[in-house]
């Protein structure tokens, strides 16, 4: 490779459009319609396309000053040194490692069949039938070796015959994806404009091992068009369309129906990069690909990204095939024709990797429709144009969010440019299991996105931080998972929130949240210290706070009876309610001990030894004597601990309408 700095002073407007049938095809002809002088990217299909110039994405740098890019050139002339290979067979070299057209699978044995018996690594060939492929750099050298001593490399049938004259399965079938893919490969390289095949993301072997071959600090290169080798008039199979491992896929529901004006709308936006990604992927295959994130394994403490935010992406399937008009429908029909209504599945298949979860198959999950309300059908939240369609927009998003308080519209408690940074953090805050997010770390976030620093990277890039905590980083990283839904449930709901709220910069940065967290948790800094001594933004810190706990309960629902109070540990608000204690005279038939009954007298309640609480006695008529008030102990040497170990949380009841309150018993209170 060599070495390419470019130095700019000028602002640049970059327009971004989007793939829709063949990404590298595709990409080639855009470059060659708009007469680009280059290409920047990190694949190796690039590499055999006959373009003018071609960069490493990988490699790409800009300046501490801002003002140059620097990045590495790929060098095709040096390639085929070290190969020892005449470019003009590059497309069935290439085609020989494997591609999504024909997968190294089905090249296993001619790979294997190349390196001989006597080869170091022939005993690993095949053990206990068990598929075993060579290493790369192994096959690659082979394969070009083989490549360069072809007499005839325009005889495709006689290629393709002593190649796969090993296979023992569907030989006619992989001859006739060689000539596809060496198909492929031609009409990439072809110098004129050409209709796009369809396909997608084609991926090679190759990939990974060629930059490993090239040679650095050359002269400009010398790019040689590869020879096109026949032309078959037979279509190119998309990567969707092959058949996949069985072990790998499972079978999903067929797809509801979808409008052809949404469909052609989707397209549309797809193409221009006017939308998010899955969003069309979806509506057409049924499937999904999740970014993979940084998670601890080890740490139990918080969910995977993918777990967190399934509920969002179950709503936005519901509202991208319009499961709630579809439920509708279903329930007209079933009352006309006197029967219960049958709703048809709707799944999408999530291919994604988290904790004892492994990629290579993917997972049915269900699409949801709101309880609270009706969501109009995606024809009517894209292309509405009137006031409720609007409004229905803004709900639908903040219904697939669980953000649908009145207090998350009111600009003066949350900013519209932090909206999205708002709906993010109360869907956190509402996961069933252990606590996602802490007061303090709440607090947290809040004061980052109303820093000033936020707008100043000079600042920002001479921000020190020592110790990094591994639960903040983690953190930021679930955050930024939850901004990514955001937006695609904002996409799919019509794009209620425009753009230029979206961007993730306008409200965080990374390094500045591991500070504020520094302070509030390590350095145990309160509120203004977090606002670097700002009243104004503690107030808004305060009101955000405010509007995203707005209706969440984080303590348990009240008892059903007012003589059964039940108390909980401290910071155990996501715990199931145990079971109410029985009324007395009950408690032995179910298995549980009395409490010593309460005198009328009044009483009070030691805890460890510790007087927490006392109440008073009804008032008796007059001459009678008077009764000591009772102590009730609970822990403590020699007091209550069999009881306390036979119950995992303690109740106290009383006959009388006072009861102590359980905040003055958190700090005694343990689980056991």
């Amino acid at each position: 490779m060599a070495s390419v700095t470019v130095d700019y002073n000028v602002c640049v407007c970059f327009q971004v459009v989007q793939s829709i049938e063949d990404h590298h095809l595709e990409v080639i002809a855009l470059c060659r319609e708009n007469g680009f002088h280059g290409l920047v990217a990190y694949d190796s299909d690039y590499a055999l396309c006959n373009i003018p110039y071609y960069f490493s994405a990988h490699a790409l740098k800009l300046s501490r000053n801002g003002k140059s890019l620097t990045t590495s050139q790929y060098l095709m002339h040096e390639v085929a040194k070290q190969l020892d290979l005449n470019p003009n067979r590059f497309v069935i070299f290439a085609s020989l490692l494997g591609n999504h057209i024909l997968p190294d699978e089905d090249l296993a044995a001619f790979h294997w069949s190349l390196l001989g018996p006597e080869h170091p690594l022939a005993s690993l060939k095949v053990r206990a039938h068990q598929l075993v492929l060579p290493p790369c750099d192994v096959v690659i050298k082979a394969v070009a070796d083989y490549v360069r001593n072809m007499t005839d490399f325009s005889d495709l049938e006689a290629i393709a015959n002593d190649i796969f004259r090993h296979s023992q399965s569907r030989t006619d079938d992989k001859v006739v994806r060689f000539k596809k893919a060496v198909e492929y490969y031609s009409a990439a390289s072809k110098s004129q404009h050409f209709s796009p095949y369809q396909g997608k993301f084609t991926h090679l072997t190759f990939s990974l091992y060629l930059t490993a071959l090239f040679s650095p600090s050359q002269a400009n290169p010398t790019v040689t068009s590869p020879v096109v080798i026949g032309h078959l008039n037979a279509q190119i199979p998309s990567l969707l369309s092959m058949p996949t491992r069985n072990h790998m896929d499972i079978t999903s529901p067929p797809l509801p129906m979808v409008a052809p004006e949404v469909l052609r709308v989707a397209q549309h936006r797809h193409k221009k990069g006017l939308m998010y990604p899955y969003i069309y992927h979806i509506l057409t295959k049924g499937e999904i690909k999740l970014s993979v994130t940084i998670e601890d394994e080890a740490n139990q403490e918080l969910p995977s990204a993918v777990q967190l935010f399934r509920p969002i992406r179950q709503y936005v399937y519901g509202v991208l095939f319009s499961l709630a008009e579809a439920k509708k429908k279903a329930e007209r029909l079933a009352m006309r024709r006197n029967r219960l209504p049958e709703y048809p599945p709707v799944a999408v298949k999530e291919w994604a990797a988290y904790k004892g979860k492994s990629p290579h198959t993917p997972e049915l999950v269900e699409a949801l429709s709101f309880r609270e309300w009706t969501c109009p059908n995606l024809k009517k939240l894209w292309l509405g144009k009137a006031v409720e369609d609007k409004n229905g927009r803004m709900r639908a998003f903040l219904a697939c969010m669980r953000s649908d308080a009145p207090a998350m519209l009111n600009p003066a408690c949350v900013p519209t440019q932090l909206l999205v940074l708002c709906c993010v953090l109360r869907f956190m805050l509402q996961w069933p299991g252990v606590r996602v997010l802490r007061g303090k770390e709440l607090d947290a976030f809040l004061a980052q996105a109303l820093s000033p620093k936020l707008y100043e990277p000079e600042q920002l890039q001479e921000l020190k931080i020592d110790n990094l905590d591994p639960r903040g980083v983690q953190l930021a990283a679930l955050f930024m998972s939850g901004v990514d839904m955001a937006l695609l449930a904002n996409d799919v709901c019509g794009q209620p929130i425009p753009w230029e709220h979206c961007c993730p910069w306008m409200y965080f940065d990374g390094k500045l949240l591991q500070s504020k967290l520094i302070q509030a948790i390590r350095d145990k800094a309160p509120l203004i210290d977090l606002c670097d001594g700002q009243v104004d933004q503690v107030n808004k810190v305060k009101k955000m706070r405010q509007s995203i706990l707005e209706g969440l309960n984080f303590s348990p629902p009240p008892p059903p009876h007012p003589h059964a109070m039940p108390f909980y540990p401290p910071g155990g608000a996501f715990y199931p309610p145990p079971h109410m204690m029985p009324l007395q005279g009950r408690g032995r038939s179910m298995g549980m001990p009395r409490l010593p009954s309460m005198s009328s007298q009044g009483g009070k309640l030691e805890i460890a030894g510790t007087v927490v609480g006392q109440w008073a006695g009804i008032r008796r008529g007059r001459g009678r004597g008077g009764f000591p008030i009772q102590v009730v102990s609970v822990g403590g040497p020699n007091r209550g601990s069999s009881f306390m170990s036979k119950k995992k949380y303690i109740y106290v009841r009383s006959n009388m309408s006072n009861v102590v309150s359980h905040k003055s018993l958190g700090p005694f209170l343990t689980r056991t």
